[in-house]
């Protein structure tokens, strides 16, 4: 140690496992801590110390990153962020698959905007109001926020199930610009979504234009991630190069039995565009995913969880199948008199699961 870290540390961490996030193997160290940095690293066990700890067996790492989350709302209703904090997560990245609690002011947003309302929660006009709610109130973790295109899309358009038009283009870039000049890393899109499906490729590329000109980040649940999964990572790839920016794939999948395998297509094409534009993708490490409950025959084709019904609150935890069979009726048609209402679907291949994980450039949210 040089002289200047001779002096005690308030918090010394002794034989751990350390990982420090430069992607190489863990290695036995002792880390000091002196305030809020870190001041040593290395085989500190002759050091002073006001408070040291064994960690001998542990793991010690930085605080992990949450690539990928819907806690928009979470961070100012539990600000003590207990389900993150226990996890080792220290930042999480909010405002995903185009849905952000900003700029939007609605009583009744539309099915999947209403997966962060807990009633009143759309009241933020401006993105700046939400991020000064939350320095004003600060949660346990840090936060990086993006705007969320059909948040823009439900603010500006009073009928989101088709085009829009060019001054409304015109009304949703500008609340983007605002969103970027206010501190929004970024946009993300959910076109697979009902209230973005409709919008077209160039409609996203003229409302993201922000992102260029603000060094932001372009982040997409794509279009389809089943049979038309080639298509959407296309055009994915093409909104990036006309923005010239940088692009984060979703929750990366292929979902859908007749799909399954299709890993070994899609991460070869994410591969290739990667050596020609800036892209990146995130994943989560199991074979079910948690989104609105949705009249979708590919994701209604394995098991389904409901997890909320607004209509019939005591049908949350029950399979689908067994609703359906109680009332009547297939899966496909008991949707719609159960909405709004959340699932849980079981979509996806272990194995594709396993490749995706395995990939080098893989993100886990």
């Amino acid at each position: 140690m040089s002289q200047s870290d001779s002096q005690p540390f308030d918090l010394l961490l002794v034989g751990g496992t350390l990982i420090d996030g430069s992607n190489t193997p863990g290695r036995r160290a002792d880390l000091g801590v002196r305030g809020d940095r870190i001041a040593a690293i290395g085989d500190l066990s002759d050091a002073a110390a006001h408070t040291r700890v064994d960690v001998s067996g542990l793991v010690v790492a930085p605080g992990f990153i949450d690539s990928h989350t819907h806690d928009d709302n979470y961070l100012l209703r539990r600000r003590d962020m207990t389900p993150k904090i226990s996890q080792g997560v220290t930042t999480v990245v909010t405002g995903n698959c185009g849905i952000s609690l900003a700029p939007l002011a609605h009583a009744n947003p539309p099915a999947p905007l209403d997966l962060l309302d807990e009633g009143g929660s759309y009241h933020f006009a401006r993105f700046a109001d939400y991020l000064d709610a939350l320095r004003a109130t600060p949660a346990a973790v840090n936060a990086a926020c993006m705007v969320g295109h059909s948040t823009l899309r439900a603010a500006v358009m009073p009928d989101l199930q088709r085009e829009a038009t060019d001054a409304e283009i015109d009304a949703m870039r500008a609340l983007a610009e605002e969103a970027m000049a206010s501190g929004a890393i970024g946009i993300s899109t959910g076109a697979f979504y009902p209230p973005a499906a409709r919008a077209t490729t160039e409609e996203i590329i003229e409302v993201c234009r922000p992102l260029s000109t603000h060094g932001g980040i372009y982040a997409t649940h794509m279009r389809d991630e089943g049979e038309h999964i080639v298509a959407a990572l296309e055009e994915t790839f093409r909104i990036g190069r006309e923005l010239d920016v940088p692009v984060v794939i979703s929750h990366h999948k292929v979902m859908g039995q007749p799909n399954f395998g299709r890993s070994r297509e899609t991460l070869p094409l994410i591969e290739a565009a990667m050596a020609r534009q800036d892209v990146s993708l995130d994943a989560y490490p199991y074979v079910a995913g948690s989104t609105m409950l949705k009249q979708d025959r590919v994701l209604l084709a394995g098991r389904t969880i409901i997890t909320w019904c607004k209509p019939f609150p005591e049908l949350s935890g029950r399979d689908l199948d067994e609703v359906a069979a109680e009332r009547g009726k297939s899966k496909y048609d008991v949707v719609p008199e159960l909405q709004p209402a959340g699932a849980i679907y079981f979509m996806m291949d272990e194995p594709d699961v396993q490749r995706i994980l395995a990939f080098g450039p893989t993100m886990i949210g």
